[in-house]
């Protein structure tokens, strides 16, 4: 079993896969080609916004929509500390500081009534991470950056792309949002891609710009950039996905909610206690589907006691796992700068007890049981 099964998913598209790749080998123009503009239009449209600006990585999607704001030395990103460290080394790069807020305890997104009270005259941005395939709380984040001025709000939705939140899609929620297309995110290529989705023609523009070296014509630049195109290739990859792309969402979505009703059955399996976060947990539990959320499950995440002799007895029954994320950001050695006051201890807890369980669209229900089986097993063995 594997904990991302992309091999079936390429067997499926693979002549589309071929057809499109044949295309682009054929007229030769691998950098910035017609297939960049379809797939600018497509994703567009299906996120509801007017402008989708793809470039090459995640990352630098987080990375051009900082620049294009104009953060820089001195100011301030609001942020969340439960997150793989892409989020905030590019807030770190441009001279900027993140400032980091605690997470929900039952979802890990970062906790929208927190936010006030970090906000002051350099703030110059909000960034939540939807994290494990669900939004955070856009609307409450978006109300809150409106009354202190509107803040920008940029959402990190490398995990979450296609999810809704009250009818409303990821990345078309905020000032910008920001996908990944690193091959395990729900659409991926074959490489590193990213994209960058706005309504603000301003900003729009200066993403085009600073993804190509700050150039608004060849040879002219107007601004300050970055070598941040994506490769026509990887464009082409994403579109021969697409077709597949909502039903794969729909498994995504059944195989969630079958996980989640199962596992709701084995959490007397063992007994978690978070005192020091005021949660009591009653054992192994799902996190939990935030209400108008509708996850893609990028990672069907659970809490559990004794993770790490969880994992081994399950690595022992070929069942894979994964642990996302550690150890917070704002505990890691190369940013405790900027979070040495910085009070996370639900983040610190939820570090402690996560795991991520194998979930893609081509898991079969056999194998699901397999892992609901195997995990059972384990939770009694470690609590014995």
């Amino acid at each position: 079993m594997q904990f991302i099964d992309l091999k079936t998913q390429q067997q499926a598209i693979k002549p589309e896969l071929d057809r499109r790749i044949a295309a682009v080998l054929a007229h030769g123009q691998y950098i910035m080609g017609p297939e960049v503009a379809e797939l600018e239009q497509v994703l567009a449209s299906f996120v509801g916004v007017k402008h989708c600006i793809t470039v090459a990585s995640g990352t630098e999607a987080l990375l051009i929509a900082l620049m294009a704001l104009g953060i820089g030395l001195g100011d301030e990103v609001i942020t969340s500390p439960f997150t793989f460290a892409a989020s905030v080394e590019v807030i770190a790069l441009l001279g900027a500081r993140p400032v980091f807020v605690d997470v929900e305890p039952h979802t890990g997104n970062i906790d929208a009534r927190l936010i006030a009270e970090r906000i002051n005259d350099r703030t110059r941005a909000i960034m939540p991470i939807s994290l494990y395939g669900q939004l955070a709380d856009m609307e409450a984040i978006n109300a809150l950056a409106a009354d202190h001025g509107r803040i920008p709000v940029i959402e990190d939705g490398a995990q979450s792309f296609g999810a809704l939140r009250h009818g409303r899609r990821s990345c078309g929620m905020s000032t910008v949002g920001c996908t990944s297309f690193f091959p395990s995110k729900p659409l991926g290529c074959y490489g590193d891609g990213g994209a960058l989705f706005t309504d603000d023609d301003q900003l729009a523009q200066a993403a085009r710009e600073i993804r190509v070296h700050g150039q608004s014509k060849r040879y002219l630049h107007t601004r300050i950039g970055v070598g941040g195109r994506m490769d026509t290739l990887q464009c082409a990859i994403v579109l021969a996905k697409w077709p597949r792309f909502a039903w794969e969402l729909e498994q995504r979505h059944a195989l969630g909610a079958r996980y989640t009703q199962q596992l709701a059955e084995l959490a007397h399996a063992a007994v978690v206690n978070s005192d020091e976060v005021g949660h009591p947990l009653g054992g192994l539990r799902s996190l939990a589907l935030a209400p108008g959320n509708r996850s893609v499950y990028a990672q069907y995440t659970v809490l559990t006691p004794r993770r790490d002799h969880v994992r081994e007895e399950l690595n022992h029954a070929g069942i894979p796992t994964a642990v996302h994320y550690p150890i917070p950001l704002n505990e890691q050695p190369a940013y405790r700068q900027f979070g040495a006051e910085a009070e996370t201890p639900v983040a610190h807890w939820l570090a402690e007890h996560v795991m991520s369980l194998p979930m893609s669209p081509d898991l079969s229900q056999d194998e699901q049981q397999r892992v609901v089986e195997h995990l059972s097993e384990a939770l009694a063995m470690v609590t014995a």
